[in-house]
């Protein structure tokens, strides 16, 4: 090693030592100069800021006085009460077909008309059928009538007159038969011309001018949607809750909220989910609702009326304790509460004690809060 290092690495060394020797006599300064004093403490933090909480206005809710239902779900698909399926009682080829899906139609009115050329003829011929019969009917009476008188006179013998009766006898059976084929032949004459069993609208058109059709080939599905019906499963374990003539309300997609009441119970269990079907009567005068639409909606058990009422989701649960955040004087509390009735339709539930109407609290689980926190409330 070089001299000049030597004399360097010397000068850093001294540097050093003057640096040591600096601080320790800052340290007695500062403990005035006392031997064996403890070094000044670190002075003091600042104050720890309050917590700031920013809400949206969205993000609070107000307890309010509500009419709370108890109620158990329902759903399932709408079908009318009154619908048919009109069917071809004859064969025959399809003439008319006088209504389109969607137009309105009234009992007794025509929709379909078969060619009745065939069975027009068949009329005629039991007709003259009948009268035939009916000639030789007046015959074997009136010669009756003349041999009665005669047997009575001891002119002709009993067995011929036995004979009279006999003839009289199959010809007035011959006379039944053939009005009845005549009201056979009429009847499927009257069957050519179809028509709508009930009040209602087309649903569908299932045969046009032209066509073949025989016995029971469907023609016309009339529907009559005054009157609904909504068929629902409900839990075997719910069904002791369940009777006749409660209401249900119900909420169809694209139709807003209608009432229903039930009407009926199925007896038997459904065997594949194990639950029971119910029947929810829904009147439709003005034919807002369509058969096929789905429903959901709840059967109503029983109501409280006028309680202190939250959304479900304000309500949170650590361990057996329940509490909602609320907001009071720009500062966020924990309210502890106990809980009612619970609205499943509306997403409210019932505050029997802990929170007052009026009470501004936080709508929905936003993470961890903190009891305290200062609130602000920002824009969207």
């Amino acid at each position: 090693m070089t001299r000049r290092k030597k004399i360097l690495i010397a000068a850093i060394a001294t540097i050093a030592v003057v640096a040591v020797l600096s601080a320790a006599a800052a340290v007695r300064k500062a403990s005035n100069g006392k031997p064996g004093a403890a070094p000044a403490a670190p002075a003091a933090p600042a104050a720890a800021v309050q917590d700031l909480v920013e809400f949206l206005p969205s993000d609070l809710v107000e307890a309010t006085t509500q009419d709370l239902r108890v109620s158990l779900p329902l759903s399932g698909g709408l079908r009318a009460l009154n619908q048919a399926s009109v069917k071809a009682k004859v064969a025959g080829e399809v003439q008319q077909v006088l209504v389109r899906e969607g137009e309105a139609v009234r009992a007794g009115q025509v929709i379909v008309r078969i060619d009745a050329t065939e069975y027009q003829a068949k009329v005629t011929q039991a007709r003259g059928q009948m009268l035939a019969a009916r000639g030789q009917y007046e015959n074997s009476k009136q010669t009756f009538e003349r041999n009665r008188e005669l047997v009575a006179k001891g002119f002709i013998s009993k067995t011929a007159f036995d004979n009279f009766q006999s003839n009289l006898d199959v010809a007035h059976a011959n006379l039944d038969a053939a009005q009845g084929g005549l009201e056979v032949a009429q009847k499927a004459l009257a069957d050519t011309i179809v028509k709508s069993p009930l009040d209602g609208l087309v649903a569908a058109r299932a045969v046009q001018p032209g066509e073949k059709v025989s016995p029971d080939t469907r023609l016309i599905d009339v529907v009559d949607l005054r009157v609904l019906e909504l068929e629902a499963p409900i839990p075997m374990a719910d069904v002791a809750r369940v009777a006749i003539g409660q209401a249900v309300q119900l909420d169809v997609e694209g139709s807003g909220r209608f009432e229903g009441k039930l009407v009926r119970i199925n007896p038997a269990v459904s065997q594949g989910t194990r639950s029971i079907m119910v029947y929810v009567r829904v009147d439709n005068p003005e034919a807002r609702l369509r058969a096929g639409m789905f429903a959901q909606g709840a059967l109503v058990l029983g109501h409280h009326a006028g309680v202190v009422a939250v959304p479900v989701t304000a309500v949170r649960n650590d361990g057996e304790r329940t509490f909602v955040y609320s907001v009071e004087n720009d500062v966020l509390a924990e309210r502890q509460v106990k809980l009612g009735i619970r609205d499943d339709a509306s997403g409210l539930v019932e505050i029997t004690s802990g929170l007052a109407t009026g009470a501004k609290v936080v709508r929905n689980n936003l993470g961890t809060l903190r009891a305290g926190s200062r609130v602000k409330l920002v824009k969207a």
